[in-house]
């Protein structure tokens, strides 16, 4: 009783904290929902313009829902100020879902880090959408073994906001024996989705937000744009930053850029195919749901970070929730990961909104924190990925012939 008081004691201060950095230095980690996110609810409200029905939009029709209800609250609450207390409602729900009782030494542990990752990685983390599909993800992870039709449920409304949440269900369809419920819950929500798009007139732009990630360039935080900023701080001709105000995002180019954006793309999709094929041949092979999901859950998240060539601060959120499914069962063999994982989050608020304006005009120093951020990342991923392919697995009956 008294571990799950301090724990709450510790979430409200943690959300408290996260809140007021959302206000700090002129709403820098919260501008996305104090500027976009407040003119695309008035555009709704107001009857101009419905993205993702009227016209294409960069997410998924669902995430008007959390946009949309925070907007029709704007005589009542300060817009980003809503949006606060909106994702800390969302996390105090999950959160209650992984501590329960407060008797599971694992939950504890994984409750402790989801709040040190949540302050680690500051304002970006709350104020984006992906801090709202984070505790939605969350729970229904959680909810896979025992009401694995819920757990789809929630997966597939948090994949209709953002995208990311389909590794967990893709992890999920591979790892959980009852895939009927999995599918199931996951079609269940996909039908509705797309029935209220086609009836609202939508249907020429419901799947707007996937063409629009696969034409982008390279964004400065990604993995692969390593190299290009190191090609731009060694003054190498060419190779430079630049504003796109169509996305509303840095990007970064250079020598044989166009070639790496084109390889991009299938790069990503091979990778994530090839990490859902070695899942699937464990999965076959006998391996058990607690084995088996938290790494390939994780080895899926970062497959969609490492690989992509877009790259957010908001990004590193997505981390949280296999981590804490992870933690949840296996706190020994995860708890190191769990560690560098935070420390990939310290750095990436550093980087955002700290030290952004430093990375821009190429600073030695924010340049070589986003170097360090990505090698970690990719650390991160070889070592889930190899994890993964050593995973045991349940070793056939072989009957023995008398001589």
């Amino acid at each position: 009783m008294l571990r799950r008081m301090w724990v709450w004691i510790a979430f409200v201060l943690v959300h408290a904290v996260v809140i007021w950095l959302g206000f700090a230095g002129d709403h820098a980690a919260s501008w996305d929902v104090d500027q976009l996110y407040r003119w695309w609810a008035g555009l709704t409200l107001g009857g101009d313009v419905v993205p993702g029905i009227t016209e294409d939009w960069i997410y998924p029709p669902l995430a008007h829902l959390p946009i949309l209800l925070v907007g029709a609250l704007r005589g009542v609450v300060d817009y980003t100020l809503g949006w606060g207390l909106l994702v800390t409602a969302l996390d105090a729900a999950a959160f209650a879902v992984l501590v329960g009782n407060g008797r599971s030494r694992g939950r504890m542990i994984a409750a402790w880090f989801w709040l040190a990752a949540i302050l680690a990685l500051g304002g970006v983390g709350m104020f984006r959408l992906d801090g709202v599909t984070v505790p939605i993800a969350v729970a229904g992870s959680l909810f896979l073994v025992g009401r694995p039709w819920l757990g789809s449920v929630l997966l597939a409304v948090a994949t209709w906001i953002k995208v990311w949440p389909a590794a967990l269900l893709a992890a999920a369809v591979i790892a959980v024996r009852r895939r009927l419920a999995v599918v199931g819950g996951a079609a269940a929500v996909s039908a509705v989705v797309v029935a209220v798009v086609l009836l609202a007139g939508g249907g020429a732009h419901l799947l707007g937000f996937v063409g629009d990630q696969t034409s982008r360039g390279l964004q400065i935080e990604a993995p692969v744009s390593s190299v290009y900023l190191l090609l731009a701080l060694a003054d190498v001709p060419g190779a430079r930053i630049f504003y796109d105000p169509d996305l509303i995002t840095f990007q970064i180019t250079g020598p044989s850029v166009d070639t790496v954006i084109m390889l991009m793309t299938p790069v990503l999709m091979l990778g994530m195919l090839a990490i859902a094929v070695i899942g699937a041949v464990k999965a076959w092979r006998g391996a058990s749901f607690v084995a088996l999901f938290p790494p390939l859950a994780f080895a899926l998240v970062l497959g969609f970070i490492v690989l992509n060539k877009v790259g957010s601060p908001q990004y590193m959120t997505w981390l949280i929730a296999p981590m804490v499914v992870g933690l949840a069962i296996d706190r020994r063999r995860w708890l190191r990961p769990a560690a560098l994982t935070v420390v990939i989050l310290a750095l990436t608020q550093w980087l955002f909104p700290f030290a952004y304006d430093w990375l821009l005009v190429l600073w030695p120093a924010a340049v070589w924190l986003v170097v360090l951020r990505n090698a970690m990342l990719v650390a991160l991923f070889a070592w889930v990925v190899v994890r993964l392919v050593r995973l045991p697995v349940r070793q056939p009956v072989r009957l023995r012939v008398p001589e």
